[in-house]
Protein backbone atom coordinates (compact mmCIF):
# COMPACT_ATOMS: atom_id res chain seq x y z
CA UNK A 1 0.00 0.00 0.00
CA UNK A 2 1.21 3.48 -0.84
CA UNK A 3 0.66 6.08 1.85
CA UNK A 4 0.66 9.60 0.39
CA UNK A 5 -0.14 13.09 1.59
CA UNK A 6 0.22 15.17 -1.59
CA UNK A 7 -2.26 15.65 -4.44
CA UNK A 8 0.61 15.28 -6.91
CA UNK A 9 1.29 11.79 -5.53
CA UNK A 10 -2.31 10.77 -6.15
CA UNK A 11 -2.01 12.09 -9.71
CA UNK A 12 1.10 9.97 -10.25
CA UNK A 13 -0.77 6.86 -9.08
CA UNK A 14 -3.77 7.68 -11.27
CA UNK A 15 -1.52 8.19 -14.30
CA UNK A 16 -0.14 4.67 -13.72
CA UNK A 17 -3.68 3.30 -13.50
CA UNK A 18 -4.61 4.94 -16.80
CA UNK A 19 -1.56 3.45 -18.54
CA UNK A 20 -2.49 0.03 -17.17
CA UNK A 21 -6.18 0.64 -18.04
CA UNK A 22 -7.05 -0.20 -14.44
CA UNK A 23 -10.46 0.63 -13.01
CA UNK A 24 -10.36 2.68 -9.81
CA UNK A 25 -12.55 2.50 -6.71
CA UNK A 26 -12.61 5.47 -4.33
CA UNK A 27 -13.66 5.38 -0.66
CA UNK A 28 -13.57 8.82 1.03
CA UNK A 29 -13.58 8.74 4.86
CA UNK A 30 -12.80 10.91 7.86
CA UNK A 31 -10.92 8.06 9.50
CA UNK A 32 -11.47 6.32 12.84
CA UNK A 33 -12.45 3.40 10.67
CA UNK A 34 -15.11 0.87 11.66
CA UNK A 35 -16.73 -2.07 9.90
CA UNK A 36 -18.95 0.27 7.90
CA UNK A 37 -15.93 1.90 6.30
CA UNK A 38 -14.11 -1.38 5.76
CA UNK A 39 -17.19 -2.90 4.07
CA UNK A 40 -17.04 -0.06 1.53
CA UNK A 41 -13.34 -0.71 0.95
CA UNK A 42 -13.87 -4.44 0.55
CA UNK A 43 -16.61 -3.87 -2.01
CA UNK A 44 -14.45 -1.37 -3.88
CA UNK A 45 -11.62 -3.90 -3.92
CA UNK A 46 -13.86 -6.61 -5.37
CA UNK A 47 -15.31 -4.38 -8.07
CA UNK A 48 -12.18 -2.51 -9.23
CA UNK A 49 -8.58 -3.18 -10.23
CA UNK A 50 -7.21 -0.52 -7.87
CA UNK A 51 -8.67 0.98 -4.69
CA UNK A 52 -8.00 4.41 -3.21
CA UNK A 53 -9.09 5.31 0.33
CA UNK A 54 -8.85 8.80 1.76
CA UNK A 55 -8.72 9.93 5.38
CA UNK A 56 -9.37 13.63 5.91
CA UNK A 57 -11.28 15.30 8.74
CA UNK A 58 -12.80 18.04 6.65
CA UNK A 59 -13.03 21.35 8.55
CA UNK A 60 -15.56 22.81 6.11
CA UNK A 61 -18.32 20.47 7.26
CA UNK A 62 -18.04 21.43 10.94
CA UNK A 63 -19.76 24.57 12.20
CA UNK A 64 -18.53 26.62 15.14
CA UNK A 65 -19.14 24.68 18.36
CA UNK A 66 -19.24 21.27 16.66
CA UNK A 67 -16.76 18.51 17.41
CA UNK A 68 -13.97 19.22 14.90
CA UNK A 69 -11.27 19.50 17.56
CA UNK A 70 -12.42 16.37 19.40
CA UNK A 71 -13.48 14.23 16.43
CA UNK A 72 -12.12 10.72 17.16
CA UNK A 73 -8.94 9.83 15.27
CA UNK A 74 -6.50 6.93 15.25
CA UNK A 75 -4.44 7.21 12.09
CA UNK A 76 -1.97 4.47 12.98
CA UNK A 77 -4.78 1.94 13.44
CA UNK A 78 -6.53 3.16 10.29
CA UNK A 79 -3.37 2.68 8.23
CA UNK A 80 -3.01 -0.89 9.52
CA UNK A 81 -6.63 -1.68 8.65
CA UNK A 82 -6.26 -0.28 5.14
CA UNK A 83 -3.13 -2.37 4.61
CA UNK A 84 -4.91 -5.50 5.85
CA UNK A 85 -7.85 -4.92 3.49
CA UNK A 86 -5.54 -4.44 0.52
CA UNK A 87 -6.02 -0.75 -0.25
CA UNK A 88 -3.61 0.25 -3.03
CA UNK A 89 -3.32 3.96 -2.18
CA UNK A 90 -4.20 5.74 1.07
CA UNK A 91 -4.38 9.53 0.76
CA UNK A 92 -4.12 11.43 4.08
CA UNK A 93 -3.76 15.11 3.18
CA UNK A 94 -3.41 18.06 5.52
CA UNK A 95 -5.92 20.91 5.48
CA UNK A 96 -3.24 23.07 3.86
CA UNK A 97 -2.85 20.55 1.05
CA UNK A 98 -6.59 20.39 0.41
CA UNK A 99 -7.50 24.05 0.73
CA UNK A 100 -5.83 27.27 -0.27
CA UNK A 101 -6.39 30.24 2.02
CA UNK A 102 -8.79 31.93 2.06
CA UNK A 103 -11.28 29.36 0.78
CA UNK A 104 -13.35 31.20 -1.82
CA UNK A 105 -15.14 28.35 -3.60
CA UNK A 106 -17.93 26.12 -2.33
CA UNK A 107 -20.53 23.76 -3.81
CA UNK A 108 -24.27 24.13 -3.20
CA UNK A 109 -27.11 21.75 -4.07
CA UNK A 110 -29.97 23.93 -2.97
CA UNK A 111 -33.05 21.74 -2.58
CA UNK A 112 -31.21 18.82 -1.01
CA UNK A 113 -29.17 20.84 1.48
CA UNK A 114 -31.84 22.88 3.23
CA UNK A 115 -33.83 20.26 5.14
CA UNK A 116 -33.10 17.49 7.67
CA UNK A 117 -29.38 17.66 8.52
CA UNK A 118 -29.14 20.87 6.54
CA UNK A 119 -31.69 22.57 8.80
CA UNK A 120 -29.78 21.50 11.92
CA UNK A 121 -26.31 22.08 10.45
CA UNK A 122 -26.65 24.80 7.77
CA UNK A 123 -23.04 24.76 6.51
CA UNK A 124 -22.50 21.01 6.73
CA UNK A 125 -23.46 19.80 3.26
CA UNK A 126 -21.73 22.61 1.43
CA UNK A 127 -18.56 21.46 3.20
CA UNK A 128 -19.24 17.82 2.29
CA UNK A 129 -19.99 18.60 -1.35
CA UNK A 130 -16.94 20.85 -1.69
CA UNK A 131 -14.45 18.31 -0.35
CA UNK A 132 -15.99 15.43 -2.32
CA UNK A 133 -15.92 17.53 -5.49
CA UNK A 134 -12.21 18.12 -4.88
CA UNK A 135 -11.59 14.40 -4.37
CA UNK A 136 -13.52 13.56 -7.55
CA UNK A 137 -11.38 16.05 -9.45
CA UNK A 138 -8.15 14.76 -7.90
CA UNK A 139 -8.91 11.10 -8.69
CA UNK A 140 -10.84 11.50 -11.93
CA UNK A 141 -13.01 8.75 -13.48
CA UNK A 142 -13.77 6.14 -10.84
CA UNK A 143 -16.42 4.28 -8.87
CA UNK A 144 -17.01 6.03 -5.53
CA UNK A 145 -18.52 4.24 -2.53
CA UNK A 146 -20.60 5.83 0.23
CA UNK A 147 -22.68 4.35 3.04
CA UNK A 148 -26.46 4.61 3.08
CA UNK A 149 -26.41 5.53 6.78
CA UNK A 150 -25.76 9.11 5.67
CA UNK A 151 -28.72 8.97 3.28
CA UNK A 152 -29.03 12.70 2.70
CA UNK A 153 -25.28 12.96 2.07
CA UNK A 154 -25.56 10.16 -0.50
CA UNK A 155 -28.31 12.04 -2.36
CA UNK A 156 -26.31 15.29 -2.23
CA UNK A 157 -23.20 13.63 -3.65
CA UNK A 158 -25.10 11.63 -6.29
CA UNK A 159 -26.89 14.77 -7.48
CA UNK A 160 -23.67 16.80 -7.51
CA UNK A 161 -21.89 14.15 -9.58
CA UNK A 162 -24.75 14.11 -12.08
CA UNK A 163 -25.29 17.87 -12.29
CA UNK A 164 -21.59 18.73 -12.62
CA UNK A 165 -20.89 15.87 -15.06
CA UNK A 166 -18.20 14.20 -12.99
CA UNK A 167 -17.00 11.01 -14.61
CA UNK A 168 -17.73 9.22 -11.36
CA UNK A 169 -20.27 6.51 -10.60
CA UNK A 170 -21.58 7.05 -7.06
CA UNK A 171 -22.56 3.79 -5.38
CA UNK A 172 -24.54 3.54 -2.15
CA UNK A 173 -23.81 0.63 0.17
CA UNK A 174 -26.08 -0.77 2.92
CA UNK A 175 -25.72 0.48 6.49
CA UNK A 176 -23.59 -1.80 8.66
CA UNK A 177 -25.05 -2.40 12.11
CA UNK A 178 -24.09 -4.01 15.37
CA UNK A 179 -26.00 -7.08 16.49
CA UNK A 180 -28.54 -4.98 18.42
CA UNK A 181 -29.30 -2.81 15.38
CA UNK A 182 -27.25 0.30 16.21
CA UNK A 183 -25.79 1.79 13.04
CA UNK A 184 -22.00 1.94 13.12
CA UNK A 185 -20.65 5.47 13.46
CA UNK A 186 -17.36 6.99 14.52
CA UNK A 187 -19.36 9.11 16.96
CA UNK A 188 -20.50 5.99 18.83
CA UNK A 189 -17.13 6.30 20.58
CA UNK A 190 -18.59 9.20 22.55
CA UNK A 191 -21.25 7.00 24.18
CA UNK A 192 -21.08 5.67 27.71
CA UNK A 193 -22.31 2.12 28.29
CA UNK A 194 -25.71 3.40 29.41
CA UNK A 195 -25.94 5.80 26.47
CA UNK A 196 -24.85 3.07 24.08
CA UNK A 197 -27.80 0.94 25.23
CA UNK A 198 -30.19 3.88 24.96
CA UNK A 199 -29.01 4.68 21.40
CA UNK A 200 -30.64 1.49 20.11
CA UNK A 201 -33.94 3.39 20.38
CA UNK A 202 -33.17 4.89 16.96
CA UNK A 203 -32.95 1.63 15.04
CA UNK A 204 -35.67 0.04 17.16
CA UNK A 205 -38.13 2.83 16.36
CA UNK A 206 -37.31 2.59 12.65
CA UNK A 207 -37.87 -1.16 12.69
CA UNK A 208 -41.23 -0.82 14.45
CA UNK A 209 -42.22 1.81 11.87
CA UNK A 210 -41.15 -0.47 9.03
CA UNK A 211 -43.16 -3.38 10.39
CA UNK A 212 -46.24 -1.16 10.63
CA UNK A 213 -45.79 0.11 7.05
CA UNK A 214 -45.39 -3.46 5.82
CA UNK A 215 -48.58 -4.35 7.70
CA UNK A 216 -50.45 -1.72 5.69
CA UNK A 217 -50.12 1.65 7.46
CA UNK A 218 -49.28 4.35 4.90
CA UNK A 219 -50.02 7.57 6.81
CA UNK A 220 -46.76 9.46 7.40
CA UNK A 221 -48.36 11.30 10.34
CA UNK A 222 -49.24 8.02 12.08
CA UNK A 223 -45.82 6.46 11.49
CA UNK A 224 -43.96 9.58 12.64
CA UNK A 225 -46.07 9.67 15.80
CA UNK A 226 -45.17 6.06 16.57
CA UNK A 227 -41.46 6.83 16.18
CA UNK A 228 -41.70 9.91 18.39
CA UNK A 229 -43.47 7.89 21.09
CA UNK A 230 -40.77 5.20 21.00
CA UNK A 231 -37.94 7.74 21.23
CA UNK A 232 -39.66 9.77 23.95
CA UNK A 233 -39.80 6.67 26.14
CA UNK A 234 -35.98 6.63 26.22
CA UNK A 235 -34.89 9.34 28.68
CA UNK A 236 -31.29 9.54 27.47
CA UNK A 237 -32.26 10.23 23.85
CA UNK A 238 -33.30 13.69 22.67
CA UNK A 239 -34.99 13.65 19.28
CA UNK A 240 -33.87 16.26 16.77
CA UNK A 241 -36.10 15.27 13.87
CA UNK A 242 -37.92 12.41 12.22
CA UNK A 243 -39.08 12.87 8.63
CA UNK A 244 -40.57 10.67 5.95
CA UNK A 245 -39.49 11.67 2.46
CA UNK A 246 -39.31 10.54 -1.13
CA UNK A 247 -35.93 8.86 -1.18
CA UNK A 248 -34.05 10.69 -3.93
CA UNK A 249 -35.61 14.18 -3.83
CA UNK A 250 -35.92 14.25 0.00
CA UNK A 251 -39.32 15.95 -0.39
CA UNK A 252 -41.60 15.32 2.60
CA UNK A 253 -44.55 13.05 1.81
CA UNK A 254 -47.93 12.49 3.45
CA UNK A 255 -48.56 8.98 2.15
CA UNK A 256 -45.86 6.30 2.28
CA UNK A 257 -45.20 4.32 -0.87
CA UNK A 258 -42.34 2.47 -2.55
CA UNK A 259 -39.22 4.64 -2.69
CA UNK A 260 -39.92 6.36 0.63
CA UNK A 261 -37.26 6.82 3.29
CA UNK A 262 -37.64 7.45 7.01
CA UNK A 263 -34.82 9.56 8.47
CA UNK A 264 -34.08 10.28 12.11
CA UNK A 265 -31.56 12.27 14.12
CA UNK A 266 -31.14 12.43 17.87
CA UNK A 267 -28.72 13.49 20.57
CA UNK A 268 -27.47 10.80 22.95
CA UNK A 269 -25.07 12.23 25.50
CA UNK A 270 -22.37 14.13 23.56
CA UNK A 271 -23.10 12.21 20.36
CA UNK A 272 -25.46 13.34 17.64
CA UNK A 273 -26.57 10.20 15.79
CA UNK A 274 -28.46 9.69 12.54
CA UNK A 275 -30.15 6.67 11.00
CA UNK A 276 -32.63 5.88 8.25
CA UNK A 277 -34.55 3.02 6.70
CA UNK A 278 -36.47 2.01 3.62
CA UNK A 279 -39.73 1.07 5.41
CA UNK A 280 -40.48 -1.66 2.89
CA UNK A 281 -37.13 -3.28 3.59
CA UNK A 282 -36.66 -2.63 7.31
CA UNK A 283 -33.59 -2.95 9.55
CA UNK A 284 -31.54 -5.95 8.49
Amino acid sequence: MRLVTQVSEVHEFIDECRVQKSTVGLVPTMGFLHEGHTSLMQRAGKENDKTIATIFVNPLQFAAGEDLSSYPQNLEKDISECEAIGIDLLFTPSSEEMYSQPILTSVQIDQLMNSLEGASRPTHFSGVATVVAKLFNIVGPCNAYFGEKDWQQLQVISTMARDLSFRVKVLGCPTVRQSDGLALSSRNAYLSLEERKAATALSRSLQIASENVQAGETSAVVIKSQIVDEITDEALVTLDYVEIVEGSSLITIDQISKGARILIAAKVGKARLIDNVDPYFGIK
